[in-house]
């Protein structure tokens, strides 16, 4: 089942579980089922991440062209709280949010296209957090933005002074002095 947010291409995707009395089955990810909805997004890494405490953020980050990431995000243990925010210039939600509750008991995903900062608060402890990338990891291309930036607003869910942040991403800058790298599609 697939369900579009408010920002065009960010999309929740709910595989089919087949369940039993041993538990049940799911398929994560099918290339050629996700192309007969018009996704055809090629993935070439896959990461996991564990948060032992509840109200750790990770975000918001991106990665700038050439090697610009879509994500396709999974909770394996727990409940967060997943966030993408529209960076696309020109697009007509620049700056705007969207955020889905993912959990392992739903076993929904996000898909979170080039062009969108994307970042998650634990809702429970111990998460583990798995996603699909459509770019290898390239550090001199990654960025970030504050996740409490006044100017996006994001309901995280929590007061900013409890989140559980790395130092990274509580000394990222501000969504002002964001120069966006990502176009949309259709402008110049």
């Amino acid at each position: 089942m697939l369900n579009e947010t408010k920002l065009g291409g960010v999309i929740e995707i709910t595989p089919r579980r087949f369940a039993d009395s041993r538990g049940h089955f799911t398929e994560t990810y099918n290339a050629d089922s996700l192309a007969q909805h018009g996704i055809t997004t090629a993935f070439v890494q896959d990461n996991q991440s564990y948060s032992r405490d509840i109200g750790t953020v990770r975000g918001l980050h991106f990665q700038a062209p050439p090697s610009a990431q879509a994500k396709l995000v999974r909770v394996l243990q727990g409940v967060i709280w997943d966030v993408a925010v529209d960076v696309r210039k020109g697009s007509p939600t620049f700056g705007h949010w969207a955020g889905v509750e993912l959990s392992d008991t739903v076993g929904n995903q996000l898909l979170i296209p080039e062009g969108f900062l994307h970042g998650f608060v634990t809702r429970t402890a111990d998460c583990m957090v798995a996603y699909k990338c459509s770019a290898t990891y390239a550090p001199d291309t990654e960025g970030s933005v504050r996740f409490d930036d006044p100017d996006l607003a994001v309901d995280w869910g929590i007061k900013p002074e409890d989140a559980v942040l790395s130092d990274k991403d509580a000394a990222a800058p501000s969504f002002a002095a964001f120069v966006s790298p990502f176009i949309c599609e259709g402008t110049s």
